[in-house]
């Protein structure tokens, strides 16, 4: 199924960034493919987005792990949106694991040989259109 490709790119994606492997990063997105870095601040191609996922890296001290929750897809032709469920586990501002559970939309665009690559990549959701990051802290991990 199609679905379960694009399911299968978001999987490999989250681990490529839970082990900072940018290289495997990079083939998961579109070459004219967009990131939401925060709100007002995008990245553009995948120089932009591999910069980009090399700050976070740093921001979060290395320590960032990405999974996926709950996921809708949704299909039109050569386009899907993904709405989904990530988790973050990051250290918070007093060095205590902490989860972060985020609303992402994505889109994926197919291109001939089959392969979902995406093309916009919006962890924040809708969460964006209050112009400020509010991340909701789910449950500390012990």
């Amino acid at each position: 199924m199609k679905h379960q490709l694009i399911q299968q790119a978001i999987k490999a994606a989250d681990e490529a960034i839970t082990s900072e492997d940018f290289d495997a990063l990079m083939a998961f997105y579109a070459d004219d493919a967009t990131l939401d870095i925060k709100p007002g601040l995008i990245a553009n191609g995948k120089e932009q987005i591999r910069k980009a996922f090399i700050a976070i890296a740093e921001y979060f001290g290395h320590k960032l792990v990405v999974e996926q929750g709950e996921m809708q897809i949704i299909q039109g032709a050569d386009t899907a949106l993904v709405i989904m469920e990530t988790i973050l586990t990051v250290n918070d501002q007093a060095g205590v694991p902490a989860r972060i559970t985020r609303r992402a939309t994505y889109v994926f665009r197919e291109v001939p040989d089959g392969k979902w690559l995406c093309v916009i990549d919006n962890s924040y959701g809708t969460d964006i259109l209050a112009g400020q990051r509010e991340e909701v802290l789910t449950a500390k991990i012990e």
